[in-house]
């Protein structure tokens, strides 16, 4: 693992400590707020057998850290070898968890709070070079994106969970700055796509290597809910000629007819939020949209998805310095101006925020807000090798995965950058998915 030219953290072992503690404990303070708001009930129930129980994840949360950074990282002897069994995600499909021995919720905690307390331990002895799992402290900034990954599916799972709300937030801030362009052109020309120096990146982000793009127009900004109205009202559900044969047979199988937790009531779409319903607000971009209904849509607006390439070459390519970026305004990291991330807020901001997080072509919310559906197949990039372990990424390449780009506004900064790759089912309407669209450039625009 080698680091980041321009940070200085990664060459200073007491820096990189720091913000390796940082992270571990700011993953952890989020763990807490969303495991602490419900009752043990909720904490042991399963709300979806699409996903775990909340306790399973936190559980699983502290066996990951305590196979990782307590055995293989510090050496230490196992505290609890005997779950390691239960709380791992491949030997159990999440529809089984609950029968599973799991640790109750008063033991959990406490589990995970001693693994935390000989981490911390583990972390300052440590001279976080020497060894790939250590080199810039790696292995504690991939337990610390695992956590706010898991903290994501929680925030999923609080999503699907009925009852009163137990979440709260502040509304994001309108930050829009007036009219904006309906689409980008992106010139011609090649771009380097992934990475071989950022600290953390995971082994799907890697290596760096040259693409060569044709021209393409992209959306400015996420499609909205009142584009997305359109699409339904205009029949869009029951015209299969939008829709891929897969993509209609499942939308005839499942009876859909508008995003997940969406409903026509009273004259007006409703929609259901962490617990609130209201009516759905046409100016934040769509959410919890399968990849067949995005794909349906672009269809529909005489447009297509983009592809894996052409989001990364729109999020990071500066045509001035022909140099590609950490995120569209740069290299330092996300700050409160820049994107909407960390669950800040619990919901997307309107279309056209965040002014301060454009790329260097004027396009808008690439990362945070909301997942964005690409065309792409899940694939390695050239040159690929599984890092630290195989089940990470390298299982889930060449089958029916679809990438998605950006993060959403449930993504902590730590997990997400402009070379984070995520991947799911073209079914998938729970998570925190919407999408933007693209078109080939006319030949003279080009």
């Amino acid at each position: 693992m080698t680091s980041l030219p321009h940070d200085p953290e990664s060459h200073d072992p007491e820096a990189l400590r720091e913000r390796a503690a940082r992270a571990l404990l700011a993953a952890r303070d989020r763990t807490r707020a969303l495991t602490t708001c419900v009752d043990d009930h909720d904490l042991t129930a399963q709300h979806s057998p699409l996903m775990s129980p909340l306790v399973w994840d936190l559980a699983h949360i502290g066996n990951q850290e305590e196979q990782w950074l307590l055995r293989a990282v510090g050496k230490r002897d196992a505290l609890r070898p005997d779950i390691d069994s239960v709380y791992d995600a491949f030997e159990h499909p999440r529809a089984e968890r609950p029968s599973l021995p799991l640790l109750p919720p008063a033991e959990a905690h406490g589990y995970v709070a001693d693994v935390r307390s000989r981490v911390l331990d583990v972390l300052e002895n440590s001279p976080l070079r020497g060894e790939p799992l250590l080199d810039s402290g790696f292995a504690f900034g991939m337990i610390a994106q695992h956590e706010q990954q898991h903290d994501e599916t929680m925030l999923i799972t609080h999503q699907l969970r009925h009852g009163p709300a137990a979440l709260t937030a502040p509304e994001p801030p309108r930050t829009t700055d007036g009219p904006l362009p309906a689409e980008v052109l992106v010139p011609a020309g090649p771009f380097t796509m992934g990475t071989s120096t950022e600290p953390w990146a995971l082994d799907n982000e890697r290596p760096a290597h040259r693409r060569l793009l044709p021209a393409f127009l992209i959306d400015t900004t996420p499609v909205s809910n009142g584009a997305y109205l359109d699409f339904i009202e205009d029949g869009g559900y029951d015209e299969q000629r939008w829709w891929s044969p897969e993509g209609w047979d499942h939308v005839r199988e499942h009876h859909l007819h508008a995003p997940l937790f969406w409903r026509h009531e009273g004259g007006q779409w409703l929609r259901r939020r962490f617990g609130v319903t209201e009516p759905v607000p046409p100016d934040e971009p769509v959410l919890h949209v399968s990849w067949y209904e995005a794909d349906a849509y672009a269809r529909w607006a005489g447009r297509r998805l983009p592809t894996e390439e052409e989001w990364e070459k729109a999020a990071r390519h500066d045509p001035t310095g022909g140099r590609s970026r950490r995120y569209p305004w740069g290299d330092e990291d996300p700050g409160p101006t820049h994107a909407n991330l960390g669950q800040r807020h619990l919901r997307p901001a309107p279309v056209g925020s965040y002014p301060d997080g454009e790329s260097p072509l004027g396009i808008r919310q690439l990362i945070g807000d909301v997942w964005e559906w690409t065309s792409s197949d899940f694939l390695p990039y050239p040159g690929f090798a599984a890092f630290p372990y195989r089940e990470y990424s390298e299982v889930f390449f060449g089958g029916p995965y679809k990438v998605l780009r950006g993060g959403s506004f449930a993504v902590d900064p730590v997990a997400c950058r402009g070379t984070f790759r995520n991947w799911d089912l073209p079914v998938r309407r729970q998570i925190f998915a919407g999408f933007r669209t693209a078109r080939d450039a006319d030949p003279v625009g080009a």
